[in-house]
């Protein structure tokens, strides 16, 4: 057996390994992630190592490896750590190792360091009245202005000095001079400013009170190993965000360390000032937002103890903690806890598996869990926990179901109904605000009929057809295709249209209609510049704007006490996407929305405008019943054989010789046959064009699996990965996995 073993894991070229032979007595003990002792270059000198990857064959001639000197006793590095979880993503989600290494080590890009700067009087009040008094006969008016500074204050920040038209060349003779010392330290980008925050000051009730201490006494009686997972699932409103915090104020008292994950950079605003208030400087946050410098000088802070709980989305998982103690996932059904790109993991599996091996608990909240944690609270892998009620004295908003057919039947061609309209009016008028919300990543999601609402579905699959450029409707899950037609197949009518509006449209529409209210908008488009979402989000608190405009974003988590009426433009976008989540995705955003509404003292209405108002999802939705939701979905999730009940591996491959992709996509599904997993236990679909079958001139080819058991299909994708590697021509090609996929390729 072989070991590559990285030597320094600050340095950017983290695919810099060494291989290293593992002698006999040592095969049982080395893994991934453990410290080692080798012999490193021409004299052979001891030095420590991360072993990264283990292997049955050498990089090169086997007679020139080295050996293992020693396991370094007594400690796992956090280090350490990281690397066993980089392992855990290369083996389950199929990438390379140092791809996965990148993900999970914060790697200290070349970014000046800040500095703070202070000028010291050395403490020898005789010296420096000399000192004063030869400068004054030499009329050094600039060393003077410092000396006496000094004498007054005895230290200065920097900024001070140079405030007093005194050079640091001047401040440098001083110290020559043994007058003054000059210290300079490095100090770490703090991205928290707030300040003069009321203090937290919320009192549990019966209900959050008895969660918090069934979960903290579970965690308490399982310290020395996992604390395990646990599934909040409570209403909007029910106060999930003060059992969290609650929690983890029991778990810092017991000298441990939390990481908070939240789906959007949008949440930060809000979320973090709620912590901010309870535990001060002992958060912090790490985004997409922040400089590089900011991102790793947050990571050092919390791998030196600095602060206690980090707050953010996905990439937070990877917080270098020593004393790690708790992982939240807020509102953990978001698909944006999934990565789109490789390795393609999920952070709830990757939470999940860091916890475990750092012996500490995983708790997971939403109003709309996803389907699979449901399914596994169900079946007892996770704890199941209800809160039922909100936790003000706020009641759920009335929820109207709009049919946009006969809002079109009676000639109404705006994109407000006339409920919604009559409702914006009435708020205006009595200064309320409003959310507006439309799902514009579904921009030419599916096609339907404005005139009967049938929307263009696959025959095979329960999922909408995408419209093509090449005029085509096509499933991306089995490859069936069929033109464009003209006119309804259901009732001909000539209105039938891929659908799609987007946030622009809308605040235009509004200006339009309602030419009196103030508008936000908030989309990718005006939250690209690093405190966009701050701003936006502080400015309608504050209550600058009547109505704010926006995307999914808006809809998640926050909490606006005058935001007395919510409107769902079209809830259909999401409805009938490619995609066999869609039903899920629709109801879990169409509740987070109508949970915006009536937050506060005032009672909220939320309106929904379908084109499909018998839809069971939107039914679900609008009563905000998640379980009757959740009883018809894994239903049809069974009968169709989709994830949780089976799991699903999507293979692409691209290229950009088309020939020599559809050669290759017929030998990776072959390949699947002599993997050694019987293929009466997989379902194979493919292989077929991806969703989008070209982009920038490369070819996209997808091939999905289906099988009871996920570690079967780790086989097949480490057999078709050992099998690619050794093809002559596979840099003609590339392949990637994707596990339980969040959506189609």
């Amino acid at each position: 057996m072989y070991a590559k073993v990285i030597v320094d894991i600050s340095h950017e070229k983290l695919d810099k390994g060494f291989d290293y032979r593992i002698p006999a007595h040592l095969e049982n003990e080395i893994y991934p992630g453990v410290l080692v002792n080798i012999p490193f270059g021409k004299g052979n000198r001891i030095i420590q190592g991360y072993v990264t990857s283990l292997s049955e064959t050498a990089g090169y001639e086997a007679d020139k490896i080295k050996e293992i000197d020693s396991i370094v006793k007594n400690s796992i590095p956090i280090e350490g750590r990281l690397i066993s979880l980089a392992w855990f993503i290369k083996e389950n989600y199929g990438s390379a190792m140092n791809q996965a290494l990148k993900t999970v080590i914060p790697i200290k890009e070349t970014k000046k360091s800040v500095y703070t700067k202070r000028v010291i009087l050395v403490d020898d009040i005789v010296s420096v009245d000399d000192a004063i008094e030869k400068y004054e006969r030499k009329h050094a008016t600039a060393r003077l202005k410092l000396l006496y500074a000094l004498k007054e204050n005895k230290e200065m920040d920097w900024s001070l000095v140079g405030k007093l038209g005194v050079s640091l060349s001047v401040a440098k003779a001083l110290e020559n001079e043994g007058l003054v010392e000059i210290k300079e330290e490095a100090v770490y980008r703090n991205p928290i400013k707030y300040t003069d925050l009321k203090p937290y000051d919320i009192k549990l009730n019966k209900e959050q009170e008895k969660i918090s201490k069934s979960i903290f006494t579970y965690i308490e009686n399982k310290s020395q190993g996992f604390g395990g997972v646990h599934l909040i699932h409570g209403i909007t409103g029910s106060g999930k965000t003060e059992v969290y915090i609650d929690i983890i104020d029991k778990v810092i008292k017991k000298g441990k360390e939390i990481i908070v994950l939240i789906p959007e950079i949008a949440l930060t605003y809000q979320t973090v000032m709620r912590f901010y208030r309870k535990f001060g400087d002992k958060v912090s946050i790490i985004n997409s937002k922040l400089s590089a410098g900011e991102r790793f000088d947050q990571f050092e802070r919390a791998k030196n103890g600095d602060i206690k709980i980090m707050i953010g989305p996905r990439s937070a998982i990877f917080t270098p903690f020593r004393n790690l103690g708790l992982i939240i996932i807020d509102e953990e059904h978001e698909g944006t806890y999934k990565s789109e790109t490789a390795p393609r993991y999920h952070a709830r599996e990757a939470a999940i598996f860091r916890a475990q091996n750092e012996g500490a608990a995983v708790i997971l909240g939403s109003a709309t869990p996803a389907v699979d944690s449901y399914y596994k609270a169900l079946t007892g892998e996770y704890n199941l926990y209800e809160l039922k009620n909100r936790a003000k004295t706020s009641i759920p908003a009335d929820v109207h179901v709009v049919d946009m057919r006969q809002e079109l039947a009676k000639g109404n061609r705006t994109m407000f109904s006339d409920k919604l309209d009559q409702l914006i009016k009435d708020r205006l008028e009595k200064k309320q605000q409003i959310m507006l919300f439309i799902n514009r990543r579904g921009y030419a999601g599916f096609v339907s009929c404005r005139e009967c609402g049938k929307a263009m579905k696959c025959p095979h699959c329960d999922v909408g057809l995408t419209l093509h450029n090449n005029n085509k409707l096509i499933c991306h899950y089995c490859g069936y295709e069929v033109a464009m037609p003209k006119n309804c197949p259901e009732c001909n009518s000539k209105y039938i249209a891929a659908f799609g509006t987007g946030t622009q449209k809308v605040e235009e529409a509004v200006k339009k209609m309602y030419p009196t209210a103030r508008t936000l908008r908030m989309d990718m488009d005006t939250t690209n510049k690093k405190d966009g979402y701050e701003k936006i989000l502080s400015q309608f608190s504050n209550g600058e704007a009547d109505v704010l405009i926006g995307t999914q974003m808006i809809v998640k988590g926050h909490d606006f006490p005058n935001v007395t009426l919510v409107g769902i433009i079209a809830a259909d976008l999401s409805l009938y996407a490619s995609d066999y989540r869609s039903s899920e995705k629709t109801f879990q955003l169409l509740t987070q929305a109508e949970g915006r509404a009536g937050r506060g003292k005032l009672r909220g209405e939320a309106v929904i405008q379908t084109y499909s108002p018998e839809n069971g999802s939107i039914i679900a939705a609008s009563k905000q019943d998640y379980t009757e939701f959740y009883n018809q979905e894994i239903l049809y999730r069974t009968i169709s054989e989709y994830p949780p009940v089976v799991s699903l591996m999507a293979i692409q491959l691209t290229s950009k010789d088309e020939k020599f992709l559809d050669k290759l996509s017929i030998m990776v599904k072959q390949m699947i046959g002599k993997s050694g997993v019987d293929t009466k236990e997989l379902r194979i679909i493919g292989p077929a064009n991806a969703n989008v079958s070209r982009i920038n001139d490369v070819y996209r080819k997808v091939i999905y699996i289906k099988c009871k058991e996920y570690k079967k299909l780790i086989w097949v994708k480490d057999y078709i990965e050992n099998y690619f590697e050794k093809m002559e021509e596979n840099k003609k090609a590339s392949i990637q996995f994707d596990f339980n996929p969040m959506s189609g390729f």
